[in-house]
């Protein structure tokens, strides 16, 4: 049943609330990026993607969404969970002794929803390109998703992906990437600057759009189905989606210390006060 906007936003909150649960309960994970790009998942999962419930790993006659940058795994475990690909009871074994919710995703647990393992940065998008061409292949007119993180732009893998993907006009590719201006280390711009990447996207050859708000959801849709009617016309497309990294978490934003740390029982109390909801549905 399609989720109106309203339910859609009350649901990133949950979801918000579900990363600061992950994490806190093993001590480990990374919320910053996950937060971040909350919006992004809801969006996707909850108005613009079209797939298919039970999951397969084929896909067929499906959209795609392969995970590039793996580590934000709580938010993408708690998309799939309250989407409905596996119980949201099982968010409560993340990181835990013979889990499927992997740190990192992986996929020989068979995790509804995974279909690639990622927990090197670099190898989604060609991963996705090689998706979307043997969709063409089959005849098959659904379109492949990719998020990346914008630190993981420094990967050269990447580049040449684009490049392929340019080359071969893969054209039913919608590649996202989460420009939040921070990584593990710092800064983008202080740790390995991107420059203008706008201009570096549209010089591989790719259809490139820009999105300053990256943390309002209808905002997120908007950009999402407008990439959709850009796919089709010989190029693949980028969107440059900018976030806040914490974002709803007020001493998470504005610095990149929340990267892969997880908050303790006071902080996580403040984050929860932060995040209310009414008759909240934590697992």
């Amino acid at each position: 049943m399609s989720k109106s906007i309203e339910e859609l936003k009350s649901l990133t909150t949950q979801i918000r609330r579900d990363i600061l649960r992950m994490v806190h309960a093993v001590n480990s994970g990374h919320p910053g990026g996950s937060l971040g790009c909350t919006e992004y998942f809801t969006a996707l999962y909850g108005k613009v993607m079209n797939y298919k419930l039970p999951f397969t790993m084929e896909g067929k006659g499906e959209d795609l969404f392969f995970l590039s940058n793996g580590h934000i795994s709580p938010v993408f475990y708690s998309t799939l969970a309250r989407f409905g690909f596996f119980p949201v009871a099982e968010l409560g074994t993340f990181r835990k002794l013979n889990t499927r919710l992997q740190g990192h995703p992986t996929t020989h647990d068979n995790l509804p929803g995974v279909r690639i393992a990622s927990g090197s940065l670099g190898q989604g998008l060609s991963v996705a390109v090689g998706a979307a061409l043997a969709k063409k292949m089959d005849g098959d007119d659904s379109l492949v998703y990719t998020l990346h993180g914008d630190g993981e732009l420094q990967e050269g893998q990447i580049w040449e992906a684009l490049m392929f993907a340019a080359h071969n006009k893969v054209d039913n590719l919608i590649a996202t990437i989460d420009y939040n201006n921070r990584q593990i280390d710092g800064d983008t711009d202080d740790v390995l600057s991107l420059g203008d990447l706008h201009a570096k996207l549209e010089a591989f050859g790719w259809k490139v759009l820009n999105e300053k708000n990256g943390n309002d959801l209808e905002t997120v849709i908007s950009i999402l189905e407008r990439a959709k009617q850009e796919t089709g016309n010989g190029k693949p497309v980028a969107i440059i989606l900018h976030t806040e990294m914490g974002f709803g978490v007020d001493y998470m934003m504005g610095t990149h210390a929340w990267h892969g740390k997880a908050p303790n029982d006071e902080q996580l109390d403040t984050a929860f006060k932060q995040l209310y909801l009414e008759g909240p549905a934590d697992y």
